[in-house]
């Protein structure tokens, strides 16, 4: 038993519309792990940079275009709590990646499937 050309048609353009749309999403996921990934690299590297200032050393942050004094302490809870949080970001990037990656792995091998079968059900 064979499926109409037009149904075919229809479903082979909607398998292909999936699958493009899958691509830009993992291009997009994409591009937001390696700026979380370098935005952690940037936070570790301050990091390891405060501590190797000695205990009395004063510590100011950035705030637009003027700096601030801030106790050391809080500035090291801020440094590790944005890399947690970037952290988790980023292991939850990459599950929404392996899922749009085997979504439009489907998809393709479904427009396969469909073409090598010639249409036939």
């Amino acid at each position: 038993m064979s499926i109409p050309n037009e149904a075919l048609q229809k479903l082979v353009q909607e398998i292909e519309s999936q699958a493009i749309s899958s691509q830009r999403e993992i291009n997009v996921v994409k591009t937001a792990v390696a700026t979380k990934q370098r935005d952690v690299r940037l936070l570790e590297l301050t990091a390891s940079e405060l501590k190797q200032l000695g205990k009395d050393t004063k510590v100011y942050d950035g705030v637009g275009k003027m700096f601030v004094f801030s106790p050391r302490t809080e500035v090291e809870k801020r440094l590790s709590s944005e890399t947690a949080e970037l952290k988790s970001d980023i292991s939850n990037l990459s599950k929404k990646l392996h899922y749009l990656e085997t979504t439009h792995k489907n998809s393709r091998d479904h427009i396969d499937q469909i073409f090598k079968s010639g249409g036939r059900a």
